[in-house]
């Protein structure tokens, strides 16, 4: 059976039951056992209706293999990265993250929370798993066993040995977890009464696991799904809102006058602070990021490492480098202490910190990292991306001060102008992102470029 339409890039990825069911699980469990060589692996899921049937058939998949399996039950993504730290397990994490409430799928991960890709072992899994499917499981010749754990707790005390928030000023926080899974960490990590108590007022929004997701899609990328968060923020006098996606590995940030703060300028927020705890350590970047983060890293004493987009790539980047901190535009943040895995909560505890710490706003705050204006995302579908890139290097080409091809196309221009386009992974889609001194050349620069990519 040939899985490739759902074993994606970095995860497995489907609608259920069409695309992704429990037999495909199974297999899959057995192929991840196959592959990692494990004896004993970790699992968690999300609170999607799906996902803890999937779990369990992904565990019975592993029990064929003779491996042991460790459920931790309900969690966020980070947490399960987590459990594969604190426990020295590979593990797999049932989430389709933002995706609408009919998909599920699987992240994994080898022992530490090690990334698994297309390139390192997931496109290996679907091959098997799908060859799995149609020959049949054989039974184990030593059958594994299952066990039940709570990780709640620990993560929580784990991530709060990280960064204290017990002297901060009192701060008041509102938090749309989306229905999605930070409406069950949150509360454990920043206000959990089994937990010395914190400066912090938080005002719930959505904080019922639910997904379905009723009120709005769990997807802080975009920004229709803020807005609720906006309004409460400003109404409720809060000092800054919190959005996490649905599985809460990811977390967007907004100030008290309810401003959506870029992740480029959280990134090179947390990477001050990081650097004046490591001094002179590596930040990793992706190359969509504003180029503010390389200059506040440098500033900082740090030293920059620019990646590709995409967790996987930074991931193997942060531990090659040994970088005490990565961060993403799409507000994934990496960690060192956090097995360089990415966790929305703990970067969010790092901006809580930063604000209580002093009596600035986040507005000014920020201000020093928002040196540039930034287009956004733009996608644009087209029927040849490789024709339309090869389109937009040639009419560029006479004028740019630099272009390279480390993911995509990113050229720079004589005015301080640069601009990435990159093929999407899975749709015929070019992704555009620009960047510019001024929104004037930032607009004239995008025009441009889309009038290219459209022909």
């Amino acid at each position: 059976m040939d899985l490739s339409t759902i074993v994606k890039a970095y995860d497995v990825r489907g609608t259920v039951p069409d695309q992704l069911d429990e037999p495909i699980a199974r297999a899959i469990g057995a192929a991840f056992v196959d592959v990692t060589g494990a004896r004993r692996i970790v699992t968690a899921h999300d609170m999607r209706d799906s996902g803890p049937g999937l779990a369990r058939a992904f565990a019975e998949g592993a029990l064929h293999r003779g491996a042991s399996v460790v459920e931790a039950g309900l969690g966020s993504t980070d947490m399960l990265y987590f459990a594969s730290g604190h426990l020295g397990l590979p593990g797999a994490m049932f989430t389709a993250s933002h995706n609408p409430a009919q998909y599920n799928g699987i992240k994994m991960c080898r022992a530490n929370a090690v990334a698994i890709g297309q390139d390192t072992g997931l496109a290996e899994i679907g091959r098997r798993a799908g060859a799995l499917l149609a020959d049949g499981l054989p039974p184990a010749e030593v059958a594994g066993t299952v066990e039940q754990v709570d990780l709640l707790t620990p993560y929580a005390e784990y991530l709060r040995g990280l960064v204290d928030l017990s002297g901060i000023r009192p701060l008041r926080v509102v938090v749309d977890a989306g229905n999605g899974m930070g409406g069950y960490t949150v509360p454990a990590v920043l206000g959990d009464a089994a937990l010395p108590p914190l400066p912090l007022t938080i005002i719930p929004l959505y904080f019922e696991l639910d997904g379905s997701f009723p009120n709005h899609e769990a997807n802080p990328l975009e920004p229709a799904n803020l807005v609720d968060l906006q309004r409460a923020v400003v109404a409720e006098g809060a000092d800054l809102g919190l959005a996490f996606d649905g599985d809460a590995d990811r977390c967007f940030v907004v100030d008290a006058a309810g401003a959506a703060v870029s992740p480029s300028a959280i990134t090179a927020l947390v990477a001050v602070r990081e650097l004046a705890k490591y001094p002179g350590a590596t930040v990793i970047h992706n190359l969509i990021t504003s180029r503010a983060v390389p200059e506040v890293i440098r500033e900082h004493g740090g030293n920059p490492v620019r990646t590709r987009v995409g967790h996987s790539f930074i991931k193997a980047e942060m531990a090659r480098t040994n970088a005490v901190f990565g961060g993403e535009h799409s507000a994934h943040y990496y960690f060192r202490e956090f097995w360089f895995a990415d966790t929305g909560m703990l970067a969010a505890m790092h901006v809580l910190a930063a604000l209580g710490e002093q009596p600035a706003t986040l507005a000014e705050i920020s201000a020093e990292f928002n040196r540039y204006v930034a287009s956004g995302e733009i996608n644009s579908t087209v029927s040849d991306p490789a024709g339309r890139l090869a389109a937009v290097r040639a009419a560029f080409a006479d004028r740019a001060k630099n272009i390279d091809e480390l993911d995509g196309l990113t050229v720079e221009l004589p005015d301080g102008s640069w601009f990435n386009v990159r093929a999407s992974n899975t749709e015929p889609l070019l992704r555009l992102n620009v960047e510019g001194p001024d929104e004037q050349a930032m607009a004239r620069v995008r025009d441009e470029a889309l009038a290219v990519i459209h022909g």
